[in-house]
């Protein structure tokens, strides 16, 4: 017989607690200006933080909204190394 310890997932999962941005371009000002015939300002880029459940989602609604998705990156890059300590 399985332990619940084998049929919960792991709360530590790095997937669940990352964060990504996404560097959107062609999205209009707001939502009053879409009722326009044209576009009164597009922002060259929009930075957009997703939570990496809601990526698929959030795709869609860029798309849906005129935008394109240029870049994708996690929130906090990896940390480098630490410089060796006692050189001198």
């Amino acid at each position: 017989m399985l332990g619940p310890s084998v049929l919960v997932r792991a709360s530590g999962s790095s997937s669940e607690n990352r964060t990504f941005v996404y560097e959107v371009t062609g999205l209009r000002q707001n939502d009053q200006t879409d009722n326009n015939g044209y576009p009164v300002r597009h922002s060259s880029t929009t930075l957009i933080q997703v939570p990496f459940s809601r990526m698929n989602e959030e795709m869609q609604r860029i798309s849906r909204l005129g935008g394109t998705i240029v870049g994708i990156r996690p929130l906090q890059a990896v940390p480098a190394a630490p410089a060796p300590e006692g050189e001198g």
